[in-house]
């Protein structure tokens, strides 16, 4: 059951994500062209105000562009996400027995990192 809802939420995240991302696309193509049109309009007339909102086109269609990687990023990081595993241990007991069981596993390493030594036979 539970995984049936994971797997729900990723397709919807799939869909949602490319929904989105057709959206934003969509949005800079017609704001590109409408920059085109508001430029020439700054230009023919030289008025304060078409260039004021030529100014503020491009504001608009840089912001965006920024939120078109913004949702890239979302969805690179949400997919990590699932990948990410973290086991977290936790010592219920005294600063003693901890001692004890890391000097244990100290001696142990010790123990492990000895290697005899070959002898030349020379």
């Amino acid at each position: 059951m539970v995984k049936q809802l994971q797997d729900r939420d990723s397709d919807n995240l799939e869909v949602d994500y490319n929904y989105t991302r057709d959206n934003l696309r969509e949005l800079i193509e017609k704001g590109k062209d409408s920059l085109d049109l508001a430029m020439r309009i700054a230009e023919e007339t030289e008025h304060p105000r078409a260039i004021e909102v030529l100014g503020q086109m491009l504001r608009s269609v840089t912001d965006t562009n920024d939120k078109l990687m913004d949702l890239n990023k979302k969805k690179a990081d949400a997919e990590e996400g699932t990948k990410r595993v973290t086991n977290n241990n936790l010592f219920v007991g005294s600063t003693t027995e901890l001692q004890r069981i890391l000097n244990k596993s100290k001696k142990e390493e010790k123990l492990l990192n000895i290697t005899p030594q070959e002898k030349d036979s020379g």
